[in-house]
């Protein structure tokens, strides 16, 4: 595992997010409903005038394939994304806490060294905590 697959982890939690609101914009656009009123009349004598709602939606039925289509495929984005996150925790939970510590606040809430080592506590310093997560990476 290396500092590459930590950043994949970054973006694999946003790219499940954005896919989520991807897949209920879909959804949003299928159920939209457009309604309107006519007026036509009899087609025989009385001539009588009478209104008539119409509805429906704004898309084609190959649209409508389309639309699943994209859904199915955002889906799929989104449990591949899903693998990478759950592969990253699952290794997490294999290394030292002290790192798990460094690497949650280091890498994926962005913080600087010196944020980190204040979180870390302990007297460390932004530069041990540097020089202790680079060792780390080097033998992993």
């Amino acid at each position: 595992m290396d500092k590459k697959i930590l950043n994949n982890y970054i973006d694999a939690c946003a790219l499940v997010k954005e896919t989520e609101k991807d897949i209920r914009r879909l959804k949003k656009k299928r159920k939209t409903v457009i309604q309107t009123n006519v007026k036509g009349s009899n087609p025989s004598f009385p001539y009588q005038e009478q209104h008539f709602k119409v509805q429906g939606t704004t898309f084609t039925y190959q649209d409508d394939g389309n639309l699943r289509l994209e859904e199915k495929l955002l889906e799929q984005r989104k449990e591949n994304a899903e693998r990478i996150k759950k592969q990253v925790e699952e290794w997490m939970l294999t290394i030292p806490i002290r790192m798990q510590r460094i690497i949650r606040y280091k890498i994926f809430e962005e913080m600087t060294w010196e944020q980190t080592a204040a979180k870390i506590g302990r007297k460390a310093t932004g530069e041990s905590v540097k020089k202790e997560f680079q060792r780390f990476m080097e033998k992993s």
